[in-house]
């Protein structure tokens, strides 16, 4: 078939050092960049290019193929009884007929050992049929909305597209915020937030994968994770994972967890100061760590809806505490980049550090994207020290 999942725009991205650093010669860095891709009837996916940084950074990227391959789709993957009980909570759907089917099933279940109870109950109705119907609906949207994406490991990574499969995601995946993750044992573990968009309400994603080959698509619950825009931090900090997140739409938040998958409280740790941020502010990605705190990219929306990128630095022990900040934006629209689908905007969902700069694509007015760099210790100059 012919469809064009980037005939519209190729924009928001991130990016992350690539699994495999075979082959690549001192001081260079290959990387993966994840983009959203809007094609035809402007549907949003996740895309992906992949390249090589020099030592001065110059880019080299890896050839793109004309071509994308379909994934092996799995859904009958296990759930976790507690958190699909949760998640049915948060979305006002536990009633009788939850329980019932709940409680049949053992504490990890798969899709056919859910459908099978769900079938049962129908074939022989307790409640009422019109409510249990309802109920069925919900369960079997929820169920479809945690699966697995298989490609195969022959196909370049610019042929590997994640695109709508949930009902949930039917009018596109949205803005994946990609991180390098290092877990207690220094496994490298690859996290991607996302936001699930129906044409109606929204459904916040969490993606993993070692080797952006197989991907486990799950949803996340909590009170929480009911926004768009959050940002998970590359390593646990006292043993929790923590993640920065916009609740409000205003101010930015910070989260801890004990469990990626469930966030419950958040807290605020900026909110807008100056008028290139007045009407907004939120994370542009996960932060990164240096000796002098969390370096983190935030974007800000100031008068007609102008959007800039600016930077803070969180304490590394305690990232609840900002210790410094940029008074100005550190990128702001050019002339040539104001004209897209929605004007007048910078934005990145995702940066690296190499050689000592930080390396940040960025997308322009949301259509096309580039990529910007800047030294670290200018960076960190520019910052106002917070007391």
């Amino acid at each position: 078939m012919e469809y064009s999942i980037e005939s519209a725009a190729l924009f928001n991205p991130s990016i992350v050092s690539h699994p495999d650093q075979g082959g690549v010669d001192d001081g260079n860095l290959r990387f993966i960049m994840s983009l959203r891709g809007t094609g035809e009837g402007h549907i949003s996916s996740i895309v992906f290019r992949s390249g090589v940084l020099d030592q001065h950074n110059t880019v080299l990227w890896d050839p793109v193929s004309n071509y994308v391959g379909t994934p092996n789709l799995r859904l009958n993957k296990m759930y976790d009884r507690h958190r699909f009980l949760s998640k049915l909570s948060e979305i006002d759907a536990c009633d009788e007929t939850t329980a019932c089917i709940l409680k049949r099933l053992p504490e990890h279940f798969t899709k056919a050992e859910l459908r099978e109870n769900i079938e049962a109950l129908r074939s022989a109705p307790t409640f009422s049929e019109a409510r249990q119907s309802e109920t069925f609906k919900i369960m079997y949207w929820l169920a479809n909305s945690n699966y697995d994406l298989d490609f195969r490991p022959d196909q370049t990574i610019s042929e590997r597209v994640i695109f709508p499969v949930s009902e949930n995601e039917s009018r596109g995946i949205e803005d994946a915020r990609f991180v390098q993750f290092y877990d207690e044992d220094d496994e490298v573990i690859y996290y991607a937030t996302y936001t699930a968009y129906n044409g109606f309400k929204i459904l916040p994603q969490l993606i993993k994968t070692m080797d952006f080959v197989n991907f486990s698509i799950s949803t996340m619950n909590g009170e929480a994770v009911q926004n768009k825009g959050m940002a998970l931090f590359p390593r646990k900090i006292g043993g929790q994972y923590v993640m920065l997140s916009r609740q409000d739409g205003e101010n930015n938040h910070i989260m801890f967890s004990d469990n990626i998958y469930c966030w419950q409280n958040s807290e605020i740790i900026q909110r807008p100061e100056y008028p290139w941020e007045y009407f907004q502010i939120g994370n542009c990605g996960s932060p990164l760590e240096i000796n002098e705190g969390w370096l983190v990219l935030t974007h800000g929306v100031g008068p007609m809806r102008e959007y800039s990128i600016g930077a803070i630095l969180l304490d590394l022990e305690n990232p609840a505490k900002m210790i410094a900040r940029l008074d100005e934006p550190l990128l702001i629209p050019r002339e040539d980049e104001r004209e897209g689908y929605v004007p007048n905007v910078v934005y990145t969902c995702g940066a690296l550090i190499h050689n000592g700069e930080l390396v940040i694509p960025y997308a322009m007015s949301d259509i096309i994207s580039g990529i910007a760099t800047v030294e670290i210790s200018d960076l960190l100059n520019c910052m106002r020290p917070l007391t």
